[in-house]
Parts: structure tokens; C-alpha cells; sequence
């Protein structure tokens, strides 16, 4: 991938990463949630100081944020932590929209596994998605993660939010 790095992301990248997972969620969510719930969930999740502090934080649970970039420009990121000992979970995981289908996303995923196994001693690695999301559902799926069952979303963004849970061994 020409001039693509992959980087645990820093303070400076963090108005680039709010950009990106802005425009990351108006293009995978816009047919399973209303306008006034995306822009909920961006308020709630994503605002600066919340993204400051989980880009500062590094640590078992929380593993900060890791970026795909190119040419000075986010176009993917991906965190997640420790769920206990042995499990690992990818948390958020997104890619620009005109970076879907290049490999990005695999070598986003391939880093941030590396670091759940060597670092933290993943054995297994499970990942939520929200029921609807047909971009995140196939990407998952060809890279061994298993459909392992659906729940209310621990996140909710409506009365309707289930997540659907997969894990793969690593």
C-alpha cells in the first residue's frame, strides 16, 4: 500500500479522526438510523475531549486509537481493549468511504490484532455490529470472525439497537 502508514494516533490527530468518523458514520448508518440519532451517537462518543482522552489513554482495556494514513490524511482507525484475560474486542473500527475494498482495513485490523495477541495475550477476538450494517457484516465474516449471537446494543442509540456479536480465534 503506497504511502500508507499505520500508527498508534497522537493529540494532533484528533480534529482528522473526529472528520473521519463523522463522515464514516453519515456513510454506514445512514439507512439503519435517523439523522437525529447518528448526530446522537457523534455527539456522545466522539466529541474532543473524549477523543483526547481516549487517544492519550493506552493500557489493557483500552488500547488508544490506531490510524491508517496516507498522504497527511486519516482514512481509517480502529481501538478497542482487554475484555478479560483472554479476550480481546475490537470496539470502533472505521474507514473513509472511498477506502473500502483497498486493503486498508485489513492491515488496520492485522496491526491492532498483533498488539490484542503479543501485548495483551488475546487468544480470541470479538467485535459488535450493529444489526443492518452491511459493510461491517461480509469484512468480518472473511476474516474468520463467527456469528456468535444478537443483544441489545450496550450503546443504544434507539429502542431498536441490537448488536450483533462475532469472534474469531487468534
Amino acid at each position: 500500500m503506497n504511502g500508507l502508514f499505520i500508527r498508534q494516533a497522537t493529540k494532533k490527530d484528533m480534529q482528522k479522526i473526529q472528520d473521519m468518523l463523522a463522515l464514516s458514520h453519515w456513510f454506514t448508518y445512514e439507512k439503519i438510523y435517523t439523522k437525529t440519532q447518528i448526530q446522537q451517537m457523534l455527539d456522545q462518543y466522539y466529541h474532543a475531549e473524549r477523543l483526547i482522552e481516549e487517544i492519550m489513554c493506552i493500557n489493557a482495556t483500552w488500547h488508544g486509537y490506531i490510524v491508517a494514513e496516507r498522504d497527511d490524511e486519516i482514512i481509517g482507525v480502529i481501538g478497542g481493549g482487554m475484555r478479560d484475560q483472554k479476550d480481546g474486542e475490537v470496539y470502533v473500527f472505521y474507514l473513509h468511504p472511498n477506502q473500502r475494498n483497498l486493503g486498508v482495513g485489513t492491515l488496520l485490523l492485522n496491526h491492532f490484532t498483533k498488539i490484542q495477541k503479543f501485548t495483551y495475550g488475546a487468544q480470541e477476538q470479538w467485535v459488535a455490529v450493529a444489526k443492518g450494517n452491511e459493510y461491517a457484516l461480509p469484512f468480518y465474516e472473511a476474516k474468520g470472525f463467527v456469528f456468535q449471537h444478537e443483544s441489545a446494543s450496550y450503546a443504544p442509540i434507539g429502542d431498536r439497537d441490537i448488536s450483533l456479536w462475532y469472534k474469531r480465534k487468534i
